[in-house]
């Protein structure tokens, strides 16, 4: 099975646990518990996705240049319980902004640090290794700082809009 394969397959008895759960402060409270960095989940799912990085098939497109990527690892499907699989790459030194967009059902992010203090901004704070889980209809620009990071993330339906306007100032 290729590492890419692995991911997946690594992800699916993850995405049947949280499959009734909504995104949110409880939740990511409870992934942050349950699944920190220190799990062998997580330690499972960076090192394949830092694999991905590695072999070119994860965060492999360009959004705003070699510093800000993305891919679509696996589109939702009911082997995946509608979820996708994303992972996004930043490296942002010392802070980065990516594309501002919307989570119609909510977001679960997985945060792997490829530099030491990398750091994405989530909902309730900066997080280093570990969780974040936006909420439903939660609108955002991701932001990074202190380095490269790889966002595994997994979209309830597969949705993402960035058909979304910014906050008015």
């Amino acid at each position: 099975m290729d590492s890419r394969q692995a991911l997946v397959e690594r992800s699916i008895p993850f995405l049947r646990e949280i499959k009734n759960r909504t995104a949110g402060k409880e939740l990511e409270t409870w992934l942050n518990t349950t699944y920190g960095p220190d799990s062998e989940l997580h330690t499972d799912l960076s090192k394949l996705v830092k694999q991905g990085l590695e072999e070119g098939w994860a965060a492999n497109v360009e959004i705003d240049g070699p510093h800000y990527r993305r891919s679509v690892i696996e589109p939702p499907s009911e082997r995946t319980e509608y979820f996708s699989i994303t992972a996004v790459y930043m490296n942002s030194v010392p802070v980065y902004r990516g594309q501002f967009h919307q989570h119609p059902y909510g977001e679960i992010n997985m945060v792997v640090p490829i530099d030491a203090g990398a750091e994405l901004r989530g909902p309730h704070g900066w997080q280093g290794a570990g969780w974040t889980a936006p909420a439903p209809a939660s609108k955002h620009y991701p932001e990074g700082r202190g380095g490269g990071l790889i966002a595994l993330f997994y979209l309830p339906a597969g949705r993402i809009s960035y058909d979304a306007r910014p906050f008015a100032k």
